[in-house]
């Protein structure tokens, strides 16, 4: 469907006659799936509808400028772009609709995303990288309004990257730096935070990007007096108009209804930012919203008759129709032939689009219903069953949850029986729970080789104890070293060597793009990562403690650790993002955010080790795997002696694998991070006193304890406690959990597994707030010994 970008210099009348119409063609086939598309909505035969109606004209100018190696962050409302650049058909739109789960069929997500959610293929059925300098890119798209902006900082970074920093294997992913990345927006959603953060980051780092802003005054229904200040966005943010003397952006405003100050406005900004590696902000304003903002209400309702009038003057499509016209380009007739023809390609789309949505079902309804007929012959619940084959039956256009609901109700009737037709049915509903759970479950975590490998330290005779932050520096040193792809970056972590010297010396040995000071924007700092990790680097991006996790958190759920899920494994972006925490001491460094963390970013690993040599043996592992992973180093374990491993570069902590550090009989505790030093310390004062801890160290919170070697612990004890210094009902909740429905270990419990958590509020400032705040060793050892006293009294009277 797209149209190359000529010159009208360089072609004939005839050539430039062929390129419009190709264009106009595109417009109003985008247009007429947004009509239809709505329709189809509130016929209920898809759940939801947001179209990129009325943006239709100033996305063929950008997709003209858009060249292979490039990439899109974009907006729910790109749908003619994606045509323009001949990734996305009349039957994959109506597909998306429907929800279609065939990935051939809806490859923007395999029915995961309702439509309007763009992507491109970044990787090959094994999960290896495409060649993306073939090809057109699109980052996959999210909901959350401006949540695409701090991803699009780092794709355009990694053309930074890639220009200025020698010896990274680029064949695949860049030709010298010279790839754009395209960002678009609406203009109420300029208002959010992440845009703000998202465009000074840029204009500081001097990237090349060109961030599109679709102006139609509305945001929902309510209109940029309400959003932006002076009602315009470009007027606000000519403070970071570049000029001869500072550095900045180059800021252009067109009118989204004119077709060639359009296509020159996209040219001009794409010679700027691909030539000079400069932002470009293109406010694009004086669009429409035909159809309003969705199929969940009317835009009748709150726009007035004068504004409803100028919207149908001044439709984009209407205006670049009357330009062809008054251009003499082409005449009313052709033009009336081309939309009729257009309308039926549209119609026959739909049709095809919902005939395939609809056969796969059909299929495996013919085959429901075949299993049902043998059984209703041999079952003495009979008029059951026959009921619900003929209700089945009678259904036309079945749903897949329809034919989940006949199978377990049927299994539900024919309980008390067993016959070979009833096999029959329990393996035709386990087949169909299969495909569903590839359907709809499948890809949340890149799954490679090697999760639970492990290389343990080796020292030599002469290993000296070390600060445990001499360790990472000098794993660190190796990766670098060892990785030409990998970098860091974050707050403090350049020239002073991050704020624990973990770095130290670091950024002169590998200059300062690939060990890198960042401004204080931890929602950007992981948006560089993630656009970074899209395009083949290994960027390891630093939040530099784990209370500023919350500011990136919105990024890290809705994009970073959904990524491989809401593309069904057809993009990934391989970010490691290191932090510290544990055992703080404040309101503000507590720590106490685990459980929130945990539940938020399922699609992460999320790692906790206990010191600097498990934290460096993670590092060596994640960066021989793809899933994005957040590591928690212990903020007060870099001053620590350590003895320095002799094989820093072959040492990895296996992910998904507790690990046993005492060896007891009596009871289990688990814990991680710096809190279980005082378990350990604890455990040994317990022995004194005749009770046998073991003491289990998690190590990874997601994935937890594969291998299910704590339940093989409590089978040989009998007791349980898990000690976290997260508020009750988090982390040690969620372990707590695992152990007992997971790996079923109530089996084997003599006393009632407990958990020993940070009281319900954040901790009190300094050691007496730390103290008073969370567990110490004086409350494990007496959250033990009560359980034992419990037990036995006589011999573990009570403390008090």
């Amino acid at each position: 469907m797209q149209s190359e970008t000529k010159t009208k210099d360089s072609i004939s009348f005839e050539d430039f006659k062929a390129e419009v119409l190709a264009d106009y063609n595109i417009a109003v086939t985008s247009r007429e799936c947004s009509l239809l598309g709505r329709r189809e909505v509130l016929t209920g035969k898809a759940k939801f509808g947001i179209f990129g109606d009325g943006k239709e004209v100033p996305q063929l100018a950008m997709a003209k400028a858009f060249k292979n190696g490039d990439f899109r962050s974009g907006y729910y409302r790109d749908q003619t772009f994606m045509m323009a650049i001949n990734q996305f058909s009349i039957e994959q739109f109506f597909s998306g609709l429907y929800a279609d789960s065939n990935l051939e069929n809806e490859p923007m997500s395999g029915g995961r995303q309702m439509g309007g959610h763009f992507t491109t293929h970044s990787l090959n059925e094994d999960g290896s990288w495409k060649n993306l300098m073939e090809q057109k890119n699109s980052s996959a798209d999210i909901s959350p309004t401006a949540g695409q902006m701090p991803r699009l900082l780092g794709l355009a970074q990694a053309s930074k990257i890639y220009r200025n920093v020698a010896g990274i294997p680029s064949e695949k992913f860049s030709e010298n730096g010279n790839e754009i990345a395209w960002g678009t927006i609406g203009n109420a959603s300029t208002s959010e935070g992440h845009f703000w953060e998202t465009l000074n980051a840029a204009g500081v780092m001097q990237v090349p990007m060109v961030l599109s802003v679709w102006d139609d005054e509305y945001g929902i229904s309510v209109h940029a007096k309400h959003q932006t200040t002076k009602e315009n966005i470009s007027e606000i943010v000519k403070g970071f108009q570049r000029n001869e003397d500072e550095k900045g952006y180059e800021i252009i405003v067109v009118n989204g209804w004119d077709y060639v100050a359009l296509i020159e406005a996209y040219e001009k900004a794409e010679k700027i930012a691909r030539k000079e590696h400069c932002p470009v902000l293109i406010h694009v304003v004086e669009l429409t919203q035909p159809q309003g903002h969705s199929t969940s209400g009317s835009h009748e309702r709150y726009k007035n008759e004068q504004r409803l009038s100028w919207e149908r003057e001044y439709d984009c499509n209407v205006k670049f129709r009357e330009w062809i016209l008054e251009n003499n380009i082409s005449t009313d007739e052709e033009l009336q032939n081309i939309e009729k023809e257009i309308k039926r390609k549209v119609r026959e789309g739909k049709k095809k689009a919902w005939n395939n949505y609809l056969q796969p079902t059909k299929e495996k309804q013919k085959e429901l219903l075949a299993v049902l007929s043998k059984l209703a012959k041999n079952t003495e619940e009979k008029e059951s069953v026959v009921k619900l084959a003929k209700d089945l039956n009678s259904n036309k256009e079945p749903l897949k949850k329809v034919l989940a609901v006949v199978a377990r109700k049927t299994l539900r009737a024919v309980r008390k029986e067993n016959s070979e037709e009833k096999s029959q049915l329990l393996d035709w509903f386990t087949d169909f729970e299969k495909d569903m759970a590839n359907d709809y479950n499948s890809h949340l975590y890149i799954e490679n080789k090697g999760v639970l490998s492990e290389v343990l330290p080796e020292y030599d005779e002469d290993s000296a104890e070390v600060d445990g932050r001499i360790i990472l520096r000098d794993n660190f040193d190796q990766i670098f070293g060892n990785i030409p792809e990998t970098l860091i970056f974050g707050e403090d972590a350049g020239e002073i060597g991050d704020v624990n010297q973990g770095l130290e010396g670091l950024q002169k040995k590998y200059g300062k793009l690939r060990v890198a000071d960042v401004g204080i924007r931890e929602a950007t700092i992981l948006g560089q990562g993630i656009g970074m990790a899209m395009r083949g680097l290994r960027p390891i991006a630093e939040i530099q403690y784990l209370d500023y996790v919350m500011y990136a958190l919105q990024g890290m759920s809705d994009d970073l650790a959904t990524l491989q899920y809401r593309t069904k494994g057809k993009q990934k972006a391989p970010l490691i993002i290191r932090t510290r925490g544990h055992r703080l001491e404040g309101i503000w460094h507590s720590g106490s955010q685990m459980g929130g963390i945990l539940n938020l970013v399922r699609g992460m690993y999320v790692l906790v080790p206990r010191n600097m040599t498990k934290a460096a043996g993670f590092y060596n592992t994640l960066l021989e795997q793809d899933t994005p992973a957040l590591l928690v180093e212990c903020l007060n374990g870099y001053r620590l002696k350590e003895k320095k491993p002799s094989n820093l570069p072959d040492l990895r902590t296996p992910i998904g694998k507790v690990e046993t550090v005492r060896e007891g009989s009596d009871i289990t505790l688990i814990s991680y991070g710096s809190t279980l030093r005082i378990v350990c310390q604890t455990a040994e004062e317990l022995s004194e006193y005749g009770i046998n801890a073991e003491v289990i160290d998690a190590q990874s919170l997601l994935p937890f304890d594969l291998d299910h070697d704590i339940v093989k612990s409590v089978e040989k004890t009998n007791r349980l406690l898990v000690i976290d210094e997260d508020v009750p009902g988090g982390a040690s909740a969620f372990i707590l959990d695992k152990v007992l429905n997971e790996q079923n270990a109530w089996r084997y419990l003599d006393s009632k597994p407990q958990t020993l958590t940070a009281k319900e509020h954040r901790p009190a400032y300094g050691t007496d707030g730390d103290y008073f705040s969370k567990p110490s060793a004086e409350d494990i050892f007496e959250k033990v010994y009560s359980i034992f006293n419990e037990v036995n009294p006589e011999e573990y009277p009570a403390i008090r």
